[in-house]
């Protein structure tokens, strides 16, 4: 889910732990998603998540605009299943055609990371572990958080 900012982070996960306080406080807004338990009142259909909820506070200023208008959004990447994700609004428009109702076209997705690519996508951690007595966070995806930066913050005894 894409939220607007870091107060929707308590009202959507059952617990916060404090190491994810200190990720989201460093790389929100931008390329790190958090899975986290869901709260027992979140009750949209986001397919079986086993009880978790994946979290992020985007960088990208239109979309942020409209995460203030409508609030939180459960979003999937714009291509077909077995696909590359689209990076702009044309090849999402090229790939889903009509039916999707409307486009937003703020150029290429996924730049503004020094040292990565446009497409390689956010970095996900499942902090779900995190709310165990020495439980660990997962380093789920590698992507445009470096791996190094979420172990420095969280700590490396604290990730597998």
């Amino acid at each position: 889910m894409l939220i607007p900012g870091v107060e929707t982070l308590d009202a959507l996960a059952e617990t916060v732990p404090d190491e994810v306080r200190a990720l989201v406080a460093e790389f929100w807004p931008g390329g790190l998603t958090v899975i986290l338990p869901a709260r027992d009142s979140l009750a949209w259909d986001l397919g079986e998540t086993r009880g978790t909820v994946a979290l992020r506070v985007p960088s990208n200023r239109v979309v942020l605009e409209l995460l203030a208008e409508t609030g939180p959004l459960a979003v999937s990447s714009a291509n077909l299943t077995g696909q590359p994700a689209a990076m702009t609004a044309a090849e999402a428009e090229g790939m889903l055609g009509d039916s999707v109702a409307v486009y937003l076209d703020d150029g290429t997705a996924g730049t503004g990371y020094e040292g990565f690519d446009a497409g390689t996508g956010s970095t996900i951690v499942d902090a779900t572990g995190l709310v165990r007595p020495g439980g660990r966070l997962r380093i789920v995806r590698s992507g445009v958080i470096a791996d190094s930066a979420i172990r420095e913050i969280v700590g490396a005894d604290k990730c597998l």
